[in-house]
């Protein structure tokens, strides 16, 4: 399989992309390059079908075993980055990539303060002193356009009560309710990886689209990447049924002032317009406490960490409790100003 380990031309040392800079750069002389105006040699490697795990690291010559959907990754031996071009080429070939903007200190720093941050967690978790690892990796997403044309239906009442000399009325009307609209997507995100869990990554939305950049492989160097398991027609349904709460929301945003309102029907008829495969970048943290494991990722951009940690039986009683206590305090309160005994 083609190997790409970039080297400098100053020392010789394989060059990382630096995330502070967004430039490919020598942890060794210091060299930085401008990717922007290099040239990418993944374009001049054939695409090859197949499912090649093997590689033989171009700095020591160690031979290394990956996933099948390993597409970049860092020698275990020497520590070199490399990228395994053929998994990047042809079909699988990104349009775009969303470069780092946090590098590794920082991302372990992010992560420690959101583990202080945890009320309900269990003292020990929140020193964040158990940290297995912590990998950058780009992983595969498909960012969807899709045009949407809406129709909804339904009833709606209003409810007014008014008061007449010793009486008072109720008074509801009725209404019929119809929308028309066209809803536009645009970068709607969709995890094109098998292994990775589909609700921890979108819960790392939102990503910094203005920031994308078209695809270079120098952007990887360092990190992990994989390529996608899934292609876009496969994650069509589930790009439909992600927009769903969107378009509910739309169509609840232009009906109001109405006491109540109920759909009867509802047709959404989704178009295409593009999707394009881009590499998003994600810190993967693993989480040793008390035996278990526990995976949380992080935004590569904003820092933002999702994740379940695990609960502290003694603050979660304390909580409970708290909130029982405040709650009989107030209803004695109410008793006490509806004229019962306070006691």
């Amino acid at each position: 399989m083609p190997v790409i380990d970039y080297k400098c031309s100053n020392c010789g040392s394989s060059m990382m992309f630096d995330s502070a800079t967004g430039m490919l750069a020598c942890p060794s002389c210091g060299r930085k390059d401008d990717i922007e105006q290099m040239p990418d040699p993944i374009a001049l490697v054939p695409f090859v079908p197949g499912q090649v795990q093997s590689y033989h690291c171009s700095s020591c010559g160690a031979e290394l075993v990956t996933e099948p959907e390993t597409s970049a990754t860092v020698c275990s031996f020497c520590g070199s980055p490399v990228v395994l071009s053929e998994r990047l080429s042809g079909a699988y070939a990104p349009r775009s990539v969303l470069p780092f903007t946090i590098n590794k200190q920082q991302a372990q720093e992010a992560f420690r303060k959101w583990c202080r941050g945890g009320l309900l967690t269990p003292a020990g978790f929140m020193t964040a002193d158990r940290i297995k690892s912590i990998t950058g990796m780009y992983v595969p997403f498909w960012l969807y356009e899709l045009h949407n044309m809406v129709e909804a239906r339904g009833q709606a009442t209003r409810v007014r009560t008014y008061r007449q000399g010793d009486y008072e009325y109720t008074e509801t009307s009725y209404y019929d309710i119809y929308r028309k609209m066209r809803l536009h997507y645009v970068n709607l995100p969709i995890d094109a990886s098998e292994k990775l869990n589909d609700e921890l990554m979108d819960k790392l939305e939102p990503f910094l689209y203005p920031e994308l950049k078209s695809f270079k492989t120098p952007y990887l160097a360092g990190y992990t990447a994989e390529k996608y398991s899934y292609d876009d027609e496969q994650l069509l349904p589930r790009a439909k049924e992600k927009t769903m709460s969107y378009i509910d929301a739309a169509i609840s945003s232009t009906v109001t002032g109405y006491t109540s309102v109920t759909y009867t029907d509802r047709d959404v008829d989704t178009r295409v317009q593009r999707a394009d495969y881009a590499l998003l970048p994600v810190w993967m943290v693993d989480y040793d406490f008390e035996s278990k494991q526990y995976i949380f990722a992080m935004n590569g951009q904003t820092g933002k960490v999702v994740g379940k940690p695990p609960l502290s039986k003694g603050k979660l009683f304390a909580w409970f409790a708290g909130i029982a206590v405040v709650a009989f305090v107030i209803l004695r309160l109410i008793t006490w100003a509806l004229g019962g005994d306070l006691l």
